[in-house]
């Protein structure tokens, strides 16, 4: 019996792969879910702002839409030198790609320019971002999670 046949979750067969493709990703993403990297097709964010849940994705055009399966470089950002290989992949949204860079950038900029950052100050709210799937407004516990993550 093969290991797919098994239900071991890696190889071609991989369900996750099948979706994947049937989304129209290629690439790195459907390569880990042939190997059994991806056990679901799931936003692996850490806050993810999809109104239907982690599991709901686009399926993937010319530009590409805001809910669309997007590859996050992580834990190593793209910006830092990140490559595109499996052991510095996740699946995300692209709208949840973005605001997490966002998010990260803003982190790495303030103290160098002076601001007092966001965890001091009273408003916890993050400027322009609404908060994860479920809840109605940002809560002074949610934002450690989202900046440390």
């Amino acid at each position: 019996m093969t290991k797919a046949a098994a239900g071991g979750g890696g190889g071609a067969e991989s369900p996750v792969a099948d979706q994947l493709r049937g989304l129209g990703v290629k690439g790195v993403l459907v390569r880990m879910a042939e190997r059994g990297q991806l056990l679901a097709r799931e936003c692996e964010m850490p806050q993810c702002y999809h109104h239907k849940g982690r599991s709901a994705f686009d399926p993937v055009t010319t530009p590409r839409t805001k809910w669309a399966p997007s590859p996050d470089h992580y834990p190593i950002l793209k910006s830092a030198g990140g490559r595109l290989v499996p052991e510095n992949v996740r699946l995300s949204h692209v709208r949840c790609n973005n605001w997490d860079f966002g998010r990260r950038t803003q982190i790495r900029t303030a103290p160098r320019e002076g601001q007092v950052p966001r965890r001091h100050r009273r408003d916890p709210e993050p400027q322009g971002c609404p908060p994860a799937h479920g809840r109605n407004r940002w809560t002074a516990a949610m934002v450690p999670k989202a900046y440390v993550s």
